[in-house]
């Protein structure tokens, strides 16, 4: 994992220092399971949204400077990252800083939500003395509103502006500061003292006294507790336990409790290229995520959460067919309408930055199969589905076979015209094929007969438009000579088997998307000037997209490239950063991450990685011990 310091770049505006956000990588998350929040390795919480994963958020440096929302705490000289780790199999994060004076610890976490979110900074002296300062600076709806600060009593502070009210609290006596900008707290620490602050947000109309404030110490207890007990759930003992593991508590960090929902990200507009303006609002719910979350969670011993998602997915799609979205809100909201927030300046000037997200309104024929697939998923699985799903199933199916001859905007979500995706059409085929499977168990045998003719014409039709024999691979639109990566996940959805030509040649295909070890999602063609184009529409470039050189993997593990998978699977663990997290992206020329982080689809991606490869070498090994077996049995001639 990458574990080298990084530097936080610094500005002069009038006689002010400002600080503005560490690479992508240098964030780590915790949060309550209603929220979260990144904290950057200087000590620096510069991304928070409350009460929800999509609310506005109260610290936006990430997308700015400390001036839009920030709340700092550590060494008063102020060093740029400190060593950290989370504490074990928690969501707990420890910060340790050593200076001249001493050694210090600083503790972050949020206790798993009651019933309004707060935000918990334990500090610790561990050797000699340290001088220790913080500065607290929230800025309501996505920094752009300044609060009202006042002094609430003894070592505490309230802000307040519109719906949104803030209290910080000191559990020991320190020296605060507060200013129509913030607060300022200095003081000291020595080895064995241990300090607590609690940040609570609560709606601005309830009074500061109605919430009760918890203790740091019971509120760590708890939490850890409550990781600790989840992570031992945990089924999966192969190799590369500690990233599944990770990736797994991750997932449940980056799941809405109240509902089941899992977002895509935490954050919102972080580039996949720096400066430019790919920059989207990813805290929401995808369903395209939905098979490959269930199978994760579900191999992973999580049937809770599998079952919580699922029953998100069916909720959330109620309605008429052709009403689907391809994502919606963690409620299950549908009106997501993006707009730009032109008062920040984005993550290294990389605008507009974008909250809301307008894929909500595309068409993207692909998620009737990935909704297919889930449902079929989930009843392997175990997972009941009643009476009301036959039903659900005869619409979706009426719906498609109108409608998979259509063009969409296809998985990459392209801003551009619509085309024929190729994946789009699998994804039409998967639906129809996942609908027989589940006609046989939800009688309803009489539409069988319709489903597999559609079935077959679709295959029939993506081998024909949709292969490319000069390229000897499928491509990315009919017509197109462009190689996508979204073609290795044919053999892992059945459209062929692993053994078929056109899928070994795929795989050997995509190759061509190589960027520097990693995968990009798709071929790009240089303008002139050098500027890349993109099949979207936008211009800039992005980095390699981490599932794509996950699905690279499994496609290797399928037609027995089983020591590249391992490569390539090792390849990307090791961009993780140093609590083990993986944002949408990896640049391989400028060597971080970029995107939104941390990212679940790379996260989910892993973990099913991780299972291929521990299923292969099981397999391998029972092979082996077949044929010892067998040698041991049969004579051996002299």
């Amino acid at each position: 994992m990458i574990a080298e310091p990084s530097t936080l770049a610094v500005t002069r505006i009038g006689t002010r220092i400002s600080i503005m956000a560490g690479k992508i990588e240098d964030y780590a998350l915790i949060g309550d399971l209603e929220t979260a929040a990144l904290v950057g390795r200087d000590g620096a919480i510069d991304w928070l949204c409350v009460p929800r994963f999509d609310s506005p958020a109260s610290f936006a440096a990430l997308l700015g400077t400390e001036s839009h929302g920030q709340w700092w705490m550590g060494p008063a000289d102020r060093p740029t990252a400190g060593r950290r780790s989370y504490r074990g199999e928690t969501l707990v994060l420890d910060t340790v800083w050593e200076t001249v004076g001493g050694a210090v610890r600083l503790t972050d976490f949020m206790p798993p939500r009651r019933q309004f979110p707060c935000v918990i900074r334990i500090v610790e002296g561990i050797s000699g003395h340290v001088q220790m300062r913080g500065e607290f600076g929230p800025r309501f709806d996505h920094g752009r509103v300044v609060p009202r600060n006042w002094e609430a009593g003894e070592r505490a502070m309230r802000s307040v502006a519109g719906p949104d009210a803030m209290s910080l609290l000191c559990e020991q006596p320190v020296d605060m500061s507060v200013t129509e900008t913030g607060a300022s707290l200095r003081f000291s620490v020595s080895a064995g003292q241990r300090l607590g602050f609690v940040l609570r947000w609560t709606p601005s109309h309830l009074a500061d006294t109605d919430v009760p404030v918890p203790d740091s110490r019971a509120a760590l207890d708890e939490t850890l507790r409550f990781w600790l007990a989840w992570s031992a759930k945990c089924r999966y003992e192969g190799p590369a336990r500690e990233a599944v593991i990770r990736s797994l508590i991750t997932l449940k960090a980056l799941t809405y409790a109240p509902t089941g929902g899992i977002v895509a990200a935490a954050t919102c507009s972080l580039p996949e290229h720096p400066g430019g303006e790919r920059n989207w609002d990813y805290r929401f719910c995808w369903l395209r995520d939905s098979a490959f979350t269930l199978s994760c969670l579900m191999r992973s011993g999580y049937r809770e959460e599998a079952t919580a998602w699922n029953a998100w997915l069916i909720r959330t799609i109620a309605g008429e067919p052709s009403d689907l979205q391809p994502v919606y809100g963690i409620c299950g909201e549908r009106r997501l309408g993006e707009r730009s927030a032109p008062w920040l300046p984005g993550y290294e000037d990389s605008s507009p930055v974008r909250i809301g997200n307008a894929a909500a309104d595309q068409v993207q024929l692909d998620v009737y199969g990935e909704v297919m697939n889930t449902l079929y998923s989930a009843l392997r699985s175990g997972v009941t589905l009643d009476a009301r799903m036959r039903s659900l199933i005869v619409s979706f199916m009426d719906h498609v076979e109108k409608r998979w001859q259509d063009p969409d905007e296809g998985l990459w979500e392209v801003r551009g015209p619509p085309r024929h995706f190729v994946h789009s059409k699998v994804m039409s085929w998967v639906a129809a094929d996942r609908a027989l499977r589940l006609a046989r168990v939800m009688g309803l045998r009489s539409r069988e007969p319709r489903w597999r003719r559609m079935r077959d014409l679709v295959r029939r039709e993506v081998c024909e438009r949709g292969w490319d024999e000069g390229r000897r691979s499928f491509v990315q639109y009919y017509g197109s000579r462009r190689i996508d990566a979204s073609a290795l996940l044919l053999p892992k959805l059945g459209f062929l088997p692993p053994g078929d030509r056109r899928v070994r040649d795929t795989v050997e295909a995509v190759r061509r998307l190589d960027h520097g070890g990693f995968l990009r999602r798709y071929e790009v063609e240089e303008a002139r000037g050098g500027a890349v184009h993109e099949v979207d529409g936008l211009p800039g470039g992005e980095g390699a997209f981490l599932a794509c050189s996950l699905w690279y993997a499994d496609a290797l593990s399928l037609v027995g490239r089983g020591d590249e998978a391992r490569d390539v699977f090792d390849r990307v663990l090791s961009v993780r950063n140093d609590v083990g997290l993986l944002s949408e992206e990896w640049d391989p020329v400028g060597r971080r991450q970029l995107g939104n982080t941390p990212q679940a689809f790379s996260h989910v991606a892993v973990v099913n990685t991780a299972f291929v490869l521990d299923d292969i070498r099981a397999g391998a090994r029972g092979q082996r011990s077949a044929r010892t077996a067998c040698s041991n049995r049969m004579p051996v001639s002299p």
